[in-house]
């Protein structure tokens, strides 16, 4: 075994480890640096060890083993640290699928760097990179226009049943789009609204909560950031 290029692929993936984990520290995800070095380490160690394993270790003759089968169980076992980032929240969002990813991308970048592919490996982390980082950021500006939205969690008390049409119409007024709707009578008469909106996503939440608020038949209200 060349412990000189084990050390080459260990370092290159502790490199691109370090990418991947520090973009998600920047945007203080669950996915860290930490996480993603020894994702990406670990991944890229037991992909060396499986190859020199089926090339080094003695069989028989009629026996022939896969070099990358070590590899092939790290991708289906790390979806389960995967799935522990992805959350429901409250308001019925999913937050965690693009970490998850991540997760799974580090896994993938350790493989390939641990079965000695480093051009590829590379291009790979700067392609993932950008899916994450830069194409967003490009479908706002020119993108359709849904990609220019972003949902806000509204929820609403509302002093009488009649008067539930009137701060519909005041909301929708405010160029605020109403994605789904959910009502319950509460046990004081008022009414509880909870709701998914739609909005520009140069529309500051504040700005919202500020103008739901002063509406004449809200007595409580509450925005999220979805």
């Amino acid at each position: 075994m060349d412990y000189h290029d084990a050390l080459i692929k260990l370092g290159l993936s502790a490199l691109l480890g370090f990418i991947i984990g520090l973009e998600r520290e920047l945007r203080q995800k669950p996915l860290g640096l930490k996480t993603c070095l020894v994702i990406s380490i670990i991944s890229c160690l037991l992909t060396i060890v499986s190859i020199q394993a089926s090339y080094t270790l003695p069989a028989p003759d009629h026996i022939r083993t896969d070099p990358l089968r070590l590899a092939a169980q790290i991708v289906s076992g790390i979806g389960f640290l995967g799935g522990g980032v992805i959350l429901r929240r409250g308001n019925d969002s999913v937050a965690g699928l693009t970490t998850a990813a991540m997760i799974w991308g580090a896994a993938g970048i350790g493989i390939t760097v641990g079965a000695g592919f480093y051009v590829e490996a590379f291009t790979g982390m700067v392609f993932l990179i950008l899916s994450v980082e830069i194409i967003p950021l490009v479908m706002k500006v020119i993108g359709p226009k849904q990609l220019r939205q972003r949902e806000l969690g509204l929820k609403l008390v509302i002093d009488n049943i009649e008067n539930i049409p009137k701060v519909m119409e005041q909301i929708e007024s405010m160029e605020i789009k109403v994605k789904n709707m959910r009502l319950k009578t509460l046990h004081n008469g008022a009414h509880f609204l909870q709701a998914k909106l739609s909005v520009h996503q140069n529309v500051r939440t504040v700005d919202v909560y500020f103008s739901v608020q002063s509406i004449v038949n809200v007595t409580e209200a509450e925005v999220e950031s979805v």
